[in-house]
């Protein structure tokens, strides 16, 4: 194998690819690139953690085929460390990789390729599902902090994504808080999907680095038990996770006696201040005193205390209500409009946040309780 290319091109398809390279596995294979030159001038790189698997297309000046697995890492920082401008790359019969510029050469120790695990195509389409680009990405922005990161979790590790009628939401949550996203899309059909978060996310950040344009569709291939992506020069296979996920509609209450208007932008300040106390304590806790039009967000700690006023337009009894800061900052930071609506029943039922109007997004947030 023996390849030249730009040290700028080459970076960016390794980025794109280092997003599948395991950061916790013990086996060799998944923490390694897989690079294989064809004879039509092109570079593949390859990379996998079981969950996804990311293959990244580039052109080179390719002198003789061949393929090779790098430590991802150390592959990276030796490409990211040297000065702009050509790089030529090669293999040796003793599976050592060469890494030159006009001034530099590195030799790192290759993999056997044939180790390296299979991508796998899909098998039995069952569909496709045609999304929006900056939709997508926003609706994951919105949703994926919501998921549980604990792998015991299951299928709450996930997002789901429900089609519905020309409708589109989507759905996380970890047992504490839930973020519910709805958009209009052109699929028809019904369809049920549960991605894991994280894929979800890093999935969210290779399209927004895509050469695609922002307006450009995003394709959905699916079967059973997989779902790949296939953009201009990158192609993403993600494994979809198996079960039936919550009835997350029966836990939306359908009426609650407390509304208040705020401005959101307001209430994200004021708890991120009150934050700076609420860390030192248990559960991130701050308060928020509702009584006439006064929000009152206030947090103690043994280095302080702070205590906050904000105008607020409120319907229904006066409240006192305990909540972990993060969980409300996480809602307020990834809504779009002004103003929000909150709505409360009592100190120990969750709170509501929607928009003004409709119902493009709701965050549903359980109550810390206090003394």
């Amino acid at each position: 194998m023996k390849f030249s290319c730009k040290r700028d091109q080459l970076i960016r398809s390794i980025n794109t690819v280092s997003k599948a390279v395991s950061q916790k596995t013990t086996i060799p294979m998944l923490k390694g690139i897989l690079l294989k030159v064809n004879d039509k001038n092109e570079l593949c790189l390859m990379a996998s953690d079981l969950d996804m698997s990311i293959e990244k297309r580039m052109e080179v000046s390719s002198e003789k085929e061949g393929s090779v697995i790098v430590d991802a890492k150390i592959f990276g920082e030796i490409i990211r460390k040297l000065p702009d401008g050509d790089i030529e790359i090669s293999l040796d019969e003793n599976e050592k990789v060469n890494i030159k510029t006009d001034s530099s050469l590195f030799t790192i120790i290759g993999q056997d390729p044939e180790r390296f695990p299979g991508i796998g195509e899909i098998e039995n389409i069952e569909g496709q599902i045609v999304f929006d680009k900056k939709s997508l990405i926003e609706m994951i922005r919105k949703t994926y902090f919501c998921a549980s990161p604990e792998e015991s979790k299951g299928i709450i590790t996930g997002v789901l994504i429900e089609l519905k009628d020309g409708d589109m939401s989507m759905v996380a949550l970890d047992g504490y808080r839930m973020a519910v996203v709805r958009e209009k899309t052109e699929n028809k059909e019904e369809k049920n999907l549960i991605i894991p978060a994280n894929t979800l996310y890093e999935v969210s950040k290779i399209l927004s680095e895509s050469e695609e344009d922002e307006d450009e569709k995003v394709t959905f291939v699916l079967s059973e038990k997989k779902c790949v992506i296939i953009l201009k020069r990158t192609k993403v296979i993600m494994r979809l996770l198996e079960g039936k996920f919550l009835e997350y509609k029966k836990i939306i209450p359908s009426e609650n006696n407390i509304k208040v208007k705020v401005n959101r932008r307001a209430l994200f300040d004021s708890i991120e201040r009150a934050s700076l106390f609420s860390r030192a304590g248990k559960n991130n806790l701050v308060k928020i005193g509702m009584k006439e039009n006064i929000m009152n967000i206030n947090s103690n700690s043994e280095e302080g205390n702070v205590s906050e006023d904000i105008i607020i337009s409120k319907e229904g009894d006066d409240l006192l209500i305990g909540f972990n800061s993060k969980y409300l900052t996480d809602a307020l930071k990834n809504i779009d409009e002004d103003e929000v609506i909150m709505e409360f029943e009592t100190a120990v039922k969750p709170c509501l946040i929607k928009p003004l109007e409709g119902d493009s997004f709701e965050y549903l947030i359980l109550p810390v309780r206090i003394s």
